[in-house]
């Protein structure tokens, strides 16, 4: 055979070798999607974030850490809160205020929870206590401040007594 021939043929069998290795590369990332489609399915994942994640690890590859892109949701959610808090007319301020505070006692609830947790009954629970009674305390502060907030609103509208 001639030369031009050997190496059309090396060429080929290297262009095989490498259609085989991204063939392999396709059939792991599918199986690797389809684990984690079977685990979103069965609740496997807990919360959006983290099958969010999961699944744009998948279907990257791994290329993506799960890491980065719950970074990504966090810092898309401060901008958008930033922009959502500032553009709120005072007409809504006493609405908002009263959610923010039935969210806050939500969170009494857990902290109460988490500071009621048995000392004896696992390891851990000390650092759970502490978080829990900061959380206590800063969702108390809210809820007090909001109170306070919410009747200055109020006493806005009110009409002024001669």
């Amino acid at each position: 055979m001639s030369d031009a021939t050997n190496e059309a043929l090396l060429e080929a069998r290297e262009a095989a070798e490498a259609a085989q290795d991204a063939a392999a590369q396709a059939a792991d990332a599918a199986a690797h999607a389809t684990s984690i489609a079977e685990r979103l399915a069965s609740g496997g994942l807990e919360g959006s974030a983290d099958a969010m994640a999961a699944v744009a690890h998948g279907a990257s590859g791994g290329a993506i850490d799960p890491f980065v892109f719950r970074l990504s949701i966090f810092v898309l959610a401060i901008f958008v809160g930033y922009y959502v808090v500032w553009s709120v007319t005072p007409a809504l301020h006493t609405p908002l205020m009263s959610v923010t505070n039935a969210i806050s006692s939500v969170i009494v609830v857990g902290a109460l929870l988490a500071v009621g947790v048995d000392v004896a009954s696992a390891e851990g629970t000390g650092l759970a206590r502490a978080f829990g009674f900061v959380a206590l305390i800063l969702a108390s502060v809210n809820i007090f401040g909001g109170f306070l907030v919410t009747q200055r609103m109020l006493a806005m509208y009110k009409k002024k007594e001669r």
